[in-house]
């Protein structure tokens, strides 16, 4: 017999939350401001708010440790959520649809689960008196989704961050198809390159040499075989997908553009890729190998980033005082992890950037990845089962 999930509290504050269209472009998050309020409220939270950039708001709420001058915990997540637009949903994707223990909303993957399972953790704990040395700070951050550099890689550089004292971050993970939980230890770096190719014009019935197609085809090709080995790479490796694509380069061609009629041969075309770094890669080497086949493309071939994230601070794991409670704990609950390098990029990459380690998990076992996609959506039993696996972790790092 199916659950009746209809009445459970926690479900709905995730489903309210889901119903929130706090989507790109043009966010405005007061909404999501007066949903959070309400919940720090409901849990007994101190709440601070931050616009380090304007219409840009960080919300911070506080539980305060008996120590309170240790290092704190900083439970990270972002409150945007990437457009709808040209998706054909099966349900309207902000009514957060309930239907055979499946919610069916924007978000509810990416990352707005990850959110509300940790407040419901800590509404949890509150409740049952649980005492914890260090202090959590719930932090919850503006446009991710369009790489962070108004939200959180802003925010870290205040006096307001540097306050909260931090020193663990947990952020968003992704679902896992599996029995397990991923953990990410690290992130790919992310490079958003346009190459632009420039050449003889004139008229399309005519065989002009030094085209900018001609050159352009020259650097596709280049991404594209690359992507093809790297491909062949991941299928091989007998990891995961996730992980398997943590360990080497991402590379997808995302816009061209070029042309104004069929019959004019054009002066230029652009190709812009999206590419992921993984951070044991030699940075340096692989921007002169960009540098060598735009050479070779020809005369006039040049390219610029839109994006260029650093290669990202290194730290062991097992040297992390707060990664054996977890792992102890996630033993205890018979629930089996894995460690690898996000395929993606998060916030948690600026927090790693100032020394403080920062891990990426989010529990959502038996989820195959749908961030992004048409019908999003996430059951309620995995939803659930986060919030205890919060309520758990939580104060066992605390206590480290």
């Amino acid at each position: 017999m199916a659950i009746d999930y209809s009445s459970d509290p926690a479900v709905n504050n995730f489903r309210e939350y889901l119903r929130i269209a706090s989507v790109h472009p043009n966010v405005n998050y007061d909404e999501c401001l007066t949903f959070l309020r309400r919940q720090a409220q409901e849990c007994g939270l101190t709440v601070q708010e931050f616009e380090p950039v304007p219409k840009k708001p960080v919300l911070v709420m506080t539980w305060t440790g008996e120590e309170p001058t240790l290092p704190s915990i900083l439970l990270l997540s972002h409150m945007d959520v990437v457009p709808v637009a040209g998706q054909d949903w099966d349900y309207p994707p902000f009514e957060a649809r309930l239907i055979d223990g499946r919610i069916y909303a924007r978000g509810s993957q990416d990352m707005k689960a990850h959110a509300m399972q940790t407040i419901e953790a800590v509404r949890r704990l509150k409740k049952n008196n649980i005492k914890m040395k260090r202090t959590v700070h719930l932090c919850f951050v503006p446009d991710e989704e369009v790489g962070g550099f108004d939200g959180m890689a802003t925010f870290v550089k205040t006096d307001a961050y540097r306050s909260l004292n931090v020193g663990f971050c947990i952020d968003e993970g992704s679902g896992s198809p599996g029995d397990e939980i991923v953990v990410y230890n690290g992130a790919k770096s992310i490079w958003h390159i346009e190459v632009t190719c420039r050449g003889q014009s004139g008229h399309g019935s005519l065989m002009f040499p030094n085209t900018c197609g001609e050159k352009i085809r020259y650097i596709i090709d280049k991404f594209m075989d690359l992507r093809k080995e790297y491909v062949a790479k991941v299928a091989a490796s007998g990891k995961p997908n996730l992980l398997a694509l943590g360990d080497v380069i991402s590379v997808n061609l995302t816009m061209l553009r070029g042309g104004e009629q069929n019959n004019v041969i054009p002066d230029k075309m652009v190709a812009s890729f999206d590419l992921r770094l993984p951070p044991f890669l030699d940075f340096d080497q692989f921007e002169n190998q960009i540098k060598q086949w735009c050479e070779e493309a020809g005369e006039a071939v040049t390219f610029d980033f839109q994006q260029k994230d650093p290669k990202p601070k290194d730290f062991n794991l097992d040297e992390v005082i707060y990664w054996q409670p977890i792992k102890d704990t996630l033993d205890k609950m018979k629930i089996p992890y894995l460690v690898g390098i996000f395929p993606a990029g998060n916030d948690s990459r600026f927090v790693r950037e100032l020394g403080t380690p920062a891990i990426g998990l989010s529990p959502l076992r038996h989820t195959p990845v749908a961030a992004h996609a048409r019908n999003e959506s996430l059951l309620v039993s995995v939803f659930l089962e986060g919030i205890t696996v919060f309520e758990n972790i939580i104060p066992a790092m605390c206590n480290a």
